[in-house]
């Protein structure tokens, strides 16, 4: 009984070692299981000459697609930063929308990201020459070639940057955006969050120019160092913003340190109240160019409050509303949520049909 327990121990054993090796042959000579599944678009750089600009941009290709043909045609979406950002801010997002089927394009605005503006260029840093700039970069990347029309993505400084590109299209009766999502992206007066804008409003009340009070100047240099950077980020975010990664403040510090640089963001702040000014024409236009609009904002944002958020609904006729629980940099940790809703709302609206 000994000697055939032992044997039937000694089977058992070698077919256990048949079944291990089997599992490991199988293992390797099976291709991976992430190459069952579609794999995720890679996200490219590039620049481009633009309005005596050198723009820096992001892109990503869709999907399965291969053809310059049929990339061009393919549903496009741009994607504008705004301050202190760039299109860094649009990492995990990028990918995400092309493994959707988008085209994905988001630049850097002058002054802010990898753009380069030469000393010759003589550029002067005002919302109306951001709209511009971005327009030139539209037409040499063809997105509005042969009648073709983008969405576009909008935060911060991108909103008066694609609306005015909008206002400048409709004086030349020509239209180009499909649809337009606003993340934190402002067009009234309401929107406004009194206390985050009260050092600002002080500044644009300073003097009839830019220069014309220099102490008002400088007291808003603060808002250009890291400690208000990382305010923005971190207000209002889940969890003291437990989430959002350092590098992203950080990198948008290094960036506003540059020599220079500074100066051109106080001009923008000294000239945000033309956009302001603007409001009543971008509310026209959003009446009457019946252009969807999603709204995906955080509530908690203390720079551009929920009734911004809320005033689109008296102008928009295709209008949604979708509210995170974050503040102004609501897509940090958020990227999936926003991607879905995009896809959903592209759909639910025919936007590329």
């Amino acid at each position: 009984m000994a000697v055939l327990s032992s044997l039937v121990t000694l089977a058992i054993d070698c077919c256990l070692a048949q079944h291990v090796v089997s599992s490991l042959l199988q293992l390797y000579s099976d291709p991976p299981p992430w190459e069952h599944t579609m794999s995720i678009p890679v996200s490219h750089q590039a620049f481009v000459k633009a309005d005596g600009v050198s723009v820096f941009y992001r892109y990503a290709n869709p999907a399965g697609v291969a053809s310059q043909e049929a990339i061009k045609a393919a549903p496009t979406i741009v994607l504008l930063h705004g301050f202190p950002a760039s299109s860094f801010m649009f990492r995990n997002l990028i990918p995400l929308l092309a493994q959707r089927g988008y085209r994905v394009i988001a630049p850097d605005l002058p002054a802010f990201g990898f753009t380069e503006v030469t000393a010759e260029r003589n550029y002067e840093y005002t919302f109306a020459n951001l709209a511009t700039t971005f327009g030139a970069f539209a037409d040499a990347l063809q997105l509005n070639a042969q009648g073709r029309k983008f969405a576009v993505y909008i935060f911060d400084y991108g909103a008066p940057t694609a609306f005015r590109f909008a206002l400048n299209q409709h004086a030349k009766s020509t239209k180009s955006l499909a649809a337009i999502v606003t993340q934190n992206g402002n067009a009234y007066a309401e929107g406004l969050g009194a206390e985050f804008w009260a050092p600002i409003k002080a500044y644009w009340n300073s003097g009839p120019t830019k220069d014309a009070n220099a102490e008002a100047r400088k007291n808003l240099n603060a808002a250009l160092e890291l400690g208000f950077t990382r305010y923005q980020y971190i207000e209002g975010a889940p969890d003291g913003g437990k989430d959002v990664p350092p590098e992203a403040y950080y990198l948008d510090q290094a960036l506003l340190d540059r020599p220079g640089n500074k100066s051109h963001q106080l001009d923008l702040f000294y000239d945000y109240q033309t956009n302001v000014s603007l409001y009543p024409q971008i509310q026209e236009w959003l009446r009457t160019s019946d252009t969807p609009v999603l709204a995906i904002w955080g509530k908690h944002d203390p720079c551009f409050v929920p009734p911004g958020a809320e005033a689109f609904a008296r102008d928009v006729q295709c209008f949604d509303l979708q509210w995170l629980d974050s503040g102004h940099f609501a897509l940090e940790a958020n990227e999936p949520v926003v991607a879905e809703a995009m896809e959903n709302f592209f759909a639910k609206h025919a936007v590329f049909e």
